[in-house]
């Protein structure tokens, strides 16, 4: 009996094969065009004028030491002049209220200096992209940002569109 289902199983696999090709005959197959991967826009003709990039490189400067001065100062106040170590707690007073407001204010100033440091590296990249010839051109449509957008927020790479879009 075992004999008999396997004939079964291997002639039902036999007609289900595709049918012998003759000599000479070539099958045609349909292949889908792969799609190309996509890519950041690259820099076009007809982006900011030179004295326009230089505007935007000046301000993005300005802001740049503005936000170095305000880390050193966030790092003074974190700082103990004398040691050159972080300040953990002021020993002058050790009531346990006054050392956990201590230590908020302390928390408060390493989440600022951490905002200003990513302000910092959004400057960088900024400058990067003037020197690239990248500047001004939305990441995600490819049209040139706003020259309003760009004075207030110099290091944006989205056109105000795409940013609601993305609802950030």
């Amino acid at each position: 009996m075992a004999k008999k289902i396997s004939k079964k199983m291997t002639s039902s696999r036999a007609a289900k094969r595709a049918p012998v090709k003759k000599v000479g005959q070539v099958k045609q197959v349909k292949t889908k065009p792969k799609s190309a991967p996509v890519k950041a826009p690259v820099a076009r003709q007809g982006g900011y004028s030179k004295a326009d990039l230089a505007h935007f490189k000046e301000i993005i400067v300005e802001k740049r030491k503005e936000i170095l001065e305000e880390l050193e100062t966030l790092k003074a106040s974190m700082m103990d002049v004398q040691t050159g170590e972080y300040v953990t707690e002021n020993s002058t007073y050790s009531l346990h209220m006054e050392q956990g407001t201590d230590t908020m204010e302390r928390e408060k100033t390493f989440l600022f200096a951490s905002r200003e440091g990513k302000f910092l590296n959004y400057l960088d990249d900024a400058l990067k992209r003037i020197d690239k010839g990248e500047y001004g051109f939305c990441t995600d449509c490819g049209n040139l940002i706003d020259k309003e957008r760009l004075e207030a927020v110099p290091h944006a790479q989205l056109c105000i569109k795409c940013k609601l879009k993305r609802g950030k």
